[in-house]
């Protein structure tokens, strides 16, 4: 359980950290197309180091994602995956000199105080496997998830940026299902299991919506509406389908610690990208 949490919270840190340098290297790179889902931009902020360095924190994050969703409920990681948002905050107060105003260093501490009930309330990871209608769903979802970035393309500016992201929360909470439905890691077994595809699928539609929704619209609204894609519908899932539980009457301290997490995560929704402008000078 500790192990767990302390790998969710390092994946917390790496995620938060790298979106500082990807979302600088985002909108460095040339736009393309208005389309939701540009392969084209991945590939031009590839060539940005700072989008490349922030891939390398994101693998280094992943890895402690996985280790921590084979011991943790989903909710559990959800959040503390949502809690990057309070890393980058409080990077961004202190190397690109953004001031944070007091209602955000609340929503920090907020953030912070939600983990702190979820890890005292959590129980282990639920013991269902999934069913294969359940792995289906998720590769299906996976798929979805593309097809909202080709529809959210064609919104309006404000529309578009919460629907794309909205749509990358979608597809990095497949992942988190995912991750727990491939239970056998024998070549023939994940090569025949829907949920692999879908990790991957859905893993790299989100990456591209998220990249399109930094660079094209309003960061707060792509960054509000990942953090609930990504949190809230996993954690159902969790709970629901495989198992997910808390300690034995400890359910109403990880709902308010959920909720406490997510709502503070989304006060701080402005520094999805990385950082937001520093407030103006008073005169």
């Amino acid at each position: 359980m500790v192990v767990g949490m302390l790998c969710a919270l390092g994946a917390a840190v790496c995620f938060g950290v790298a979106s500082v340098f990807q979302a600088v290297a985002a909108r460095a790179a040339t736009p393309g197309s208005g389309s939701g889902v540009d392969a084209r931009l991945l590939m031009r902020a590839l060539r940005q180091w700072r989008y490349v360095a922030g891939l390398g924190l994101d693998t280094a994050g992943f890895g402690l994602e996985l280790v921590a969703l084979r011991v943790l409920p989903i909710y559990a990681v959800g959040a503390a995956l949502a809690a990057s948002l309070a890393v980058t905050a409080v990077a961004a107060a202190r190397m690109l000199k953004v001031r944070l105003r007091g209602v955000e260093w609340a929503a920090v501490a907020a953030v912070c105080g939600g983990l702190g009930m979820l890890g005292l309330a959590s129980g282990r990871e639920g013991d269902g496997v999934g069913s294969t209608a359940l792995r289906w769903g998720v590769l299906a979802t996976s798929f979805a998830v593309l097809g909202l970035g080709v529809i959210a393309g064609r919104l309006p500016d404000r529309a578009r940026a919460a629907a794309l992201g909205f749509g990358a929360g979608i597809g990095f909470g497949v992942v988190e299902v995912a991750v727990r439905l491939v239970d056998d890691l024998s070549l023939s077994a994940v090569l025949t299991n829907p949920a692999a595809y879908a990790l991957l699928i859905g893993g790299g539609a989100a990456f591209l919506l998220l990249t399109s929704a930094l660079q094209r619209g309003s960061v707060t609204a792509a960054t509000a509406g990942m953090v609930i894609g990504e949190t809230v519908g996993p954690a159902l899932v969790g709970v629901i389908a495989l198992g997910d539980r808390t300690r034995p009457g400890l359910e109403p301290l990880a709902f308010a610690g959920f909720a406490l997490a997510v709502l503070g995560a989304l006060a701080l929704a402005r520094f999805g990208e990385g950082g937001a402008p520093p407030e103006p000078e008073s005169v």
